[in-house]
């Protein structure tokens, strides 16, 4: 356990309960099992661009935690779409700064900073002539992406910066955008 972590408990800070978030940081610790998870989402076309995603629970140390939430996803009317909903890339940077958040969040918790104010902002500009496919030297997707975290609290400028460059370091959606992670398609056609 890092010495961040092994600060003094606070029971509750930013919203957090920091003696859960200390318990399973010392089973993991202890157990390294017990910090293995799995996570599941089904994705169905609903007719035009838009899809509906649903969460079928995760595993964390080899129980499995119901949970059930709907992910409404669409395109933008000058993409074909019917702009109910965002669109995946809107929901790819959503995911990346919530994140960040929880774990920017929690790690002042754990070491008793409390946040008045945290914004994330993140964009990235996706070149069309990739994406259809028009240009084969062009990427499909961002090449790059600019993020501002903006936080006021009572912590010092120094000791914020310490939890900014340990919320990159152990960030589950940081860790997916900046390196490569395997993927593994399998085309299943029902006839």
């Amino acid at each position: 356990m890092n010495a961040i972590a092994q600060a003094q408990p606070l029971s509750v800070v930013n919203g957090i309960p920091v003696d859960n978030v200390r318990a399973l940081i010392g089973r993991v610790a202890e157990t390294p099992a017990a910090g293995l998870t799995a996570w599941r989402v089904s994705t169905a076309w609903e007719g035009r661009t838009r899809s509906r995603s649903m969460t079928h629970g995760f595993d964390i140390g080899g129980e499995t935690v119901s949970r059930a939430f709907r992910v409404d996803i669409d395109e933008p009317i000058e993409l074909g779409g019917t702009d109910l909903f965002a669109n995946p890339q809107e929901h790819l940077l959503a995911a990346l700064n919530a994140c960040m958040t929880v774990g920017f969040t929690a790690l002042c918790a754990l070491n008793g900073i409390e946040i008045e104010r945290l914004s994330i902002v993140t964009a990235g500009d996706i070149d069309l002539s990739g994406f259809f496919g028009l240009a084969a030297d062009v990427a499909p997707g961002y090449e790059r992406l600019n993020t501002q975290i903006t936080v006021k609290g009572s912590a010092t400028a120094a000791e914020f910066r310490k939890i900014f460059e340990m919320m990159l370091a152990t960030s589950p959606n940081v860790h997916n955008i900046i390196r490569p992670v395997a993927l593994d398609p399998v085309l299943m056609v029902d006839n």
